[in-house]
């Protein structure tokens, strides 16, 4: 190739190497919590690392919060436009949240979206705060389709929560025939909420189709004195599998050098996040077409 031909490339196919995505239980994020400039401060550090990012346990009802954290995020001087979308009011009685998806418009493109029926005359009722699921194209890793499935568990009701979220599985493939679905969330399936005799029993976990990228070793609980694996994130599909580089915990405390006290103010739990790497089939997809207006322009390949 010419000596100039890997510009010509890039310029070509420009492309992202990871796109990254998150959940965060962001501890009864609301007007109170973002009225806290420092907290504030250190909410829009976590985000900003992600390229989607479920937010749990969110009380805005008004949407005054998240309107307030989508301005922190998208500052006069950055290039960055990030978007957001929200579930209604979920949960039984006077207790709601919502699941809230914050993400960068110029690499995620959400497609559908719709509340999970919890209805099931066998099991009515059996989610807390039953999924909003949401249907996203990421165009920088080619992956063209993909759905989200948030879950915050009650703890008393973990296991079945867990269990549940395979007739959700169902639901999507027969309404979507999705290829490629990621849970993740606050599951609460660690410590005393979630044994492993009670969750090898579960169907999202004894199917093995379904890969926990989060592991029982790991710890996304701020408090020193915890160390349980509650937040995780598990992907379903061949594709999605392949661009999966790394699935870990951001420990914003050490990162961000932080004491346990200041944290805590911010949540107690810690974000999982996973990022995809879809660089690799782009550049050789990009390779291909370059190379090809090369020899059509009649520059070749150098001897």
């Amino acid at each position: 190739m010419p000596p100039w031909g890997p510009l010509l490339l890039l310029l070509l196919c420009p492309c992202v190497c990871a796109l990254k995505i998150c959940a965060f239980n962001a501890q009864h994020f609301g007007e109170k919590k973002v009225a806290k400039d420092h907290v504030l401060t250190v909410i829009v550090q976590i985000l900003r690392r992600c390229d989607i990012c479920l937010l749990q346990e969110v009380h805005d009802t008004k949407g005054l919060a998240t309107a307030k954290l989508l301005g922190a995020l998208n500052r006069p001087h950055t290039s960055d436009l990030f978007l957001s979308v929200s579930s209604p009011p979920l949960g039984r009685n006077a207790y709601v949240e919502q699941y809230v998806f914050v993400y960068r418009s110029d690499k995620v493109k959400v497609t559908d979206q719709y509340k999970y029926a919890d209805n099931d005359p066998s099991n009515p009722d059996v989610f807390a705060r039953e999924p909003y699921i949401i249907r996203v194209s990421l165009p920088s890793t080619a992956l063209l389709d993909l759905v989200l499935v948030p879950q915050h568990t009650d703890p008393d009701t973990a296991a079945a929560e867990i269990n549940a979220l395979y007739d959700v599985f169902l639901d999507i493939r027969g309404r979507w025939r999705a290829e490629n679905i990621m849970f993740l969330g606050d599951f609460n399936a660690g410590c005393k909420y979630l044994s492993k005799k009670k969750r090898s029993s579960l169907r999202l976990y004894s199917d093995l189709v379904f890969h926990w990228l989060i592991g029982d070793s790991a710890d996304t609980t701020v408090r020193e004195s915890t160390n349980c694996p509650y937040d995780r994130i598990v992907v379903y599909g061949k594709e999605l599998q392949d661009i999966v580089h790394s699935a870990t915990i951001y420990n914003f405390t050490r990162e961000l050098g932080l004491s346990e006290a200041q944290a805590l103010e911010v949540s107690d739990h810690y974000p999982v996040e996973v990022d995809l790497d879809g660089c690799e089939r782009l550049l050789s997809s990009c390779s291909l077409i370059g190379l090809s207006l090369l020899a059509a322009c009649g520059m070749g390949l150098s001897p």
